[in-house]
């Protein structure tokens, strides 16, 4: 059955800025889906610890505030440091499991100086191993007051049964040029995830299957008011312009047709499955493929840098 594919969808809230509470919750879910039978789960963006809804309701973009300081620095302690081994433990639960992850988390990256903030989707194969980590190359909006942008690094595809997976965070997936990235190494399953809005995932979600042809998984996180934990700094001004939902989910799955597999799921969490046939993809491109017979490199071509950024080179 190496044509058929059982995933996961975790659409789950986290416990807002709090690392340790959030990867137990994540590790659960894990477990779940493969007692289920799951060969890949997906978690939305940001998920570990949590998406910064706060510079939305706090004035964030002010200068030398107290507040915005001081959220931003519990932020930074609560993100993860992979080379630290931050991750170890959904490593080889991937590797007990038999189950590959895709997972959104916030990295202070090592490279980069250790202190600075990435937006980042990881892939773990089924082996327990992290075989990318592709940096958001651009925060959206309000997101680069705490967010820096990544690089083209992570722009890989993998092996997972029949199927050739990739993936790419938020409105990244509205930039035809990753998009294209992805689907000239042969990506037929395409990765969305979000921090939770089916705003977002009721269009492109079906746009990017029917463009590419592929299998398209979109994972969103939830988020409600009660879910700010009470120990969470200046927690009261966060809620006080806070809206009761600020992420209701709309996880989703499209066909290589366009068609929804699962519908946008909203104000629901928990794990939700689906069996995707890798035959689809096959009958889908008969009549178009994006990079391949519908293509014409002879006139458009793109070239991808993936070099790692990093500020210093050390030759010693």
């Amino acid at each position: 059955m190496e044509h058929i594919l059982k995933v996961a969808l975790a659409q789950i809230s986290p416990v807002w800025l709090n690392k340790a509470a959030t990867l137990r919750k994540i590790e659960a879910a894990i477990v779940e889906a493969a007692d289920n039978k799951a060969e890949l789960i997906v978690f939305g963006e940001a998920l570990l610890p949590g998406y910064p809804f706060w510079l939305a309701y706090t004035n964030g973009a002010a200068w030398d505030t107290k507040l915005n300081k001081e959220i931003h620095a519990h932020y930074t302690r609560n993100s993860i440091q992979i080379e630290a081994g931050e991750l170890d433990a959904i490593c080889q639960l991937a590797q007990k499991n038999k189950i590959a992850v895709y997972l959104g988390i916030i990295e202070r990256a090592e490279n980069r100086g250790g202190h600075s903030l990435y937006c980042s989707l990881v892939y773990i194969n089924s082996e327990g191993v992290i075989k990318s980590v592709h940096r958001k190359l651009q925060p959206t909006y309000d997101e680069r007051l705490t967010w820096a942008s990544g690089d083209g690094n992570g722009l890989v595809v993998h092996p997972l049964k029949k199927f050739t997976v990739g993936g790419l965070n938020c409105w990244e997936n509205w930039m035809p040029l990753p998009r294209t990235a992805l689907y000239g190494q042969g990506e037929n399953l395409h990765i969305a995830v979000w921090p939770g809005s089916d705003y977002n995932t009721k269009d492109i979600t079906r746009f990017i299957a029917r463009e590419s042809r592929s299998f398209v998984i979109s994972v969103s996180s939830l988020m409600k008011k009660e879910d700010f934990p009470a120990n969470t700094p200046h927690v009261s001004e966060i809620i006080k312009n806070a809206p009761e939902v600020m992420a209701n989910g709309g996880s989703c799955i499209a066909g290589p047709d366009g068609e929804w597999l699962l519908e946008p799921i909203l104000h629901k969490e928990g794990v939700f499955y689906c069996d995707l046939d890798f035959n689809r993809v096959y009958e889908e491109r008969q009549n178009f493929d994006p990079v391949g017979h519908y293509a014409r490199p002879d006139v458009t071509k793109l070239t991808v840098n993936r070099e790692r950024q990093s500020t210093v080179e050390f030759k010693d």
